[in-house]
């Protein structure tokens, strides 16, 4: 299924997520991005909403303009989100402050050489990090953006596409459980 027919069988309620879905998606609609970054942000955001046909439909959208190391680095970058999001959220959160003091020991070898280049890698990492709800990773990524001049609207452009397209799986998923 394509991403127009899936944004098409949102539902009347979901008005406003199809209407979001095109300016979010369009190089017009995320201010501060470019295409590939887009295409890159939204993969990484579908692989974490967990809504296969989202997934494949993104994937479609990601390979016009991305290649296929950059898919995968897209993909590295929703896989390394998916575990450092949980170990540093809950050493974060866990009142205990020793475990936040240990080394984690968790490979992330991928970051020295993603696939794609380092800032679609980190835009593409903070809208995982939003949407797994990891306050330390996303104060991380965000400032690794920003020293390397990823502007305020960029960084914002990246929440958005990651909010919406969240928002769009969990509908999708509900409509077809």
């Amino acid at each position: 299924m394509s991403l127009s027919d899936l944004r098409n069988s949102l539902p009347d309620y979901a008005k406003d997520l199809k209407l979001n879905l095109d300016s979010v998606l369009s190089d017009a609609g995320a201010q501060g991005l470019d295409g590939k970054q887009i295409r890159a942000i939204a993969l990484a955001s579908a692989i974490a909403s967990r809504y296969q046909p989202l997934v494949a439909a993104i994937e479609a959208f990601a390979a016009e303009q991305l290649s296929p190391e950059e898919l995968d680095g897209t993909r590295a970058a929703a896989a390394v989100m998916a575990m450092n999001n949980i170990y540093y959220r809950a050493t974060h959160l866990i009142q205990n402050q020793e475990y936040g003091q240990l080394r984690a020991g968790l490979r992330m070898n991928i970051m020295a050489n993603p696939g794609i280049d380092k800032m679609s890698f980190e835009l593409a990492s903070l809208a995982v990090s939003a949407i797994n709800g990891c306050g330390a990773c996303m104060d991380s990524h965000e400032r690794v953006l920003r020293k390397h001049e990823i502007s305020a609207l960029g960084v914002q452009s990246a929440l958005k596409i990651g909010a919406v397209v969240h928002a769009v799986a969990v509908t999708l998923e509900q409509r077809t459980a």
